[in-house]
């Protein structure tokens, strides 16, 4: 038995059962309303299966967009597959719930970051700040959309 209670990933725990639940509804309901998400995931990951190109032109990390065109949502217990177009050219994706570094809806202004050790202890990641633009691969000229990470501290009494 440890002597701490480990916060830290019991937290993470959560956050990821909350985005399979979000992806298990869109599975099964489709997106609603003006609903889209931003995914960044680390394609180093060793259970992300991506197409070799992709994961070329994106070492280390890639951030996916979903919203207007994607097929095939399967959403399982340790990750989902999805198949997106990636300038016509439809990819199949799995990724791990464990792969993911940040989920964004911009439409409600909602947004989960995933800091690992390493940057928790370097202080590389401000857990309250505006996040960085993200974009859809191939669309890096495209306007870019802003969101930022909710504190669960706005939602205490």
């Amino acid at each position: 038995m440890t002597s701490t209670i480990d916060y830290g990933n019991l937290m993470h725990a959560a956050m990821r059962g909350l985005i399979r639940k979000v992806l298990t509804r869109v599975e099964q309901e489709g997106l609603p309303g003006q609903h889209h998400f931003f995914i960044t995931l680390d394609t180093l990951h060793p259970d992300v299966e991506i197409a070799d190109w992709l994961s070329d032109r994106y070492p280390g990390e890639m951030t996916i967009v979903i919203q207007h065109w994607f097929d095939n949502l399967t959403v399982g217990e340790d990750g989902f597959a999805i198949t997106l177009n990636f300038g016509d050219a439809p990819e199949p994706l799995y990724i791990p719930y464990d792969a993911i570094k940040t989920f964004v809806d911009p439409s409600v202004e909602f947004g989960l970051r995933f800091e690992t050790q390493e940057e928790e202890e370097t202080g590389a990641e401000d857990e309250g700040a505006p996040m960085d633009e993200m974009a859809e691969p191939g669309a890096e000229d495209d306007a870019h959309t802003e969101a930022e990470v909710v504190s669960l501290d706005k939602f205490r009494k």
